[in-house]
């Protein structure tokens, strides 16, 4: 029955995401509001959703490991496995405003964790913590994104309003707000349902509580972020494909994370900050492959979801 209830968790997590973008997003696009945009806030944050739920569920219930590698899991599997996989498909074009600020965000997000989580070798504690302190920094970083990301959309009405209106009839308000919020619904309870499953059948295996987030949990609630990179890059919707990736990983650090901590502080595994330097090194190597040309080729998304392939075989074995 655990098993049952964990496929039917995946299940509505993944559906409630897409019915959460559909709706949320032809409500922004009826707002005028650039696709990169788009993908920045409201793609990023309804495909973040799930984690945002099963992170916050289980710092609650005291499994400070699947919130935690949840969020470091999925940020991997972000960069490297969809990015890469969407690059694949169809080369990822990316803008001089997306490299010279929000990859570098992006960055930013995590080496503020590394930080705030090197408790020992900083001020020689017992342990590693997120703290609820560190959770308010966090959240606080958060804010300042929503600052920029406002900016950003003030000057895009700006610009648009001198552009001739494309839309065809009105938009359906009443159904895209109907999917929004049952979308949403469909994100809570799936997460509760996979945070709670996936952590008994994994325990039972000997798996960690980290190993389950980084492995299971966090490719779960990745999958709505790889479903909608991938359509956007089949749909050569370049800036979507890519700005839900990178609003993604600020939204699940700064948000997720703070938000977890603020509300139930939690002890860190020494593990994980292995995982968190390679979160660094990749969104690095992420920066760099978009500098070349302004794009993502499919060679280098090739690498990319090797590179994530090598990383589960190598957190299979420390386990």
């Amino acid at each position: 029955m655990t098993y049952v209830l964990l496929i039917i968790g995946f299940v509505l997590l993944i559906k409630g995401a897409d019915y959460f973008v559909e709706g949320s997003s032809k409500i922004a696009a009826a707002l005028k509001i650039s696709p990169l945009l788009i993908g920045l806030t409201i793609v990023a944050m309804g495909t973040s959703a799930p984690e945002a739920t099963v992170s916050i569920v289980a710092a609650l219930d005291g499994s400070a490991g699947v919130a935690v590698g949840n969020v470091v899991g999925s940020n991997i599997f972000n960069i490297t496995f969809v990015v890469g996989l969407a690059a694949v498909i169809f080369p990822l074009t990316v803008g001089s405003e997306t490299i010279r600020k929000e990859i570098p965000f992006t960055l930013l997000a995590s080496v503020a964790l590394l930080i705030l989580i090197s408790d020992i070798s900083l001020q020689q504690m017992d342990g590693n913590y997120l703290t609820r302190s560190d959770g308010f920094i966090l959240l606080l970083f958060f804010a300042i994104f929503l600052y920029y990301i406002f900016e950003v959309a003030r000057k895009d009405r700006k610009n648009t309003q001198n552009t001739k209106n494309t839309t065809n009839g009105k938009p359906k308000w009443g159904k895209n707000t109907l999917l929004t919020v049952g979308g949403l619904a469909a994100i809570i309870f799936g997460g509760e349902l996979v945070v709670n499953n996936a952590t008994e059948i994994a325990i039972s295996f000997g798996m960690s509580e980290t190993l389950v987030g980084l492995t299971i949990v966090a490719i779960g609630t990745s999958l709505p972020e790889l479903i909608t990179s991938v359509t956007a890059a089949i749909k050569k919707e370049n800036e979507i494909a890519l700005g839900n990736i990178i609003g993604s990983n600020i939204f699940n650090i700064f948000f997720v994370l703070g938000l977890a901590s603020s509300i139930s502080p939690f002890a860190i595994e020494g593990t994980i900050v292995i995982d968190i330097l390679l979160l660094i090194v990749i969104t690095l190597v992420l920066l760099v492959f978009s500098r070349t040309n302004y794009k993502v080729g499919k060679m280098e998304g090739g690498l990319l979801a090797v590179i994530y392939i090598v990383y589960m075989v190598y957190i299979i074995i420390r386990n």
